[in-house]
């Protein structure tokens, strides 16, 4: 088991910034590849970011390419989302995911990760 819990979320104006951590327990965290899902009320969880176990591959939805900055830090145990240049439309839980992966598999759909975090609450103003 791998336990993921998720802190940095808050109330941030548009154009701020927030760093979100997902800190992982219970496993070695650096077979696993992570990754940061969202959901919006009413709508589908979706995919923001992922990033495999070495940390040389990250990938990125559209909506937030060149704005949001996966990283890992496998001494602490850690995986980071920067967050930057924030809309009122990233307003939303965000959730870590972790698989187990060394073969650089690193997926970009819920069904790929194994592991959840319970979420934290992102929410930005106009």
């Amino acid at each position: 088991q791998v336990q993921l819990v998720e802190s940095g979320g808050g109330l941030v104006q548009a154009g701020g910034s927030l760093r979100l951590s997902c800190a992982a327990s219970g496993r070695t965290f650096i077979n696993y590849a992570m990754g940061w899902f969202r959901q919006a009320p009413g709508k589908d969880r979706e995919f923001v970011a992922a990033i495999s176990w070495s940390g040389r591959t990250t990938y990125y939805a559209d909506s937030v390419k060149g704005r949001f900055t996966i990283s890992r830090d496998n001494a602490k145990n850690t995986v980071y989302l920067q967050m930057n240049s924030l809309k009122p439309e990233d307003t939303a839980v965000y959730y870590c995911a972790a698989v187990y992966s060394r073969n650089n598999y690193t997926p970009r759909t819920g069904p790929g990760y194994d592991y959840w975090g319970q979420g934290t609450q992102v929410t930005v103003s106009s």
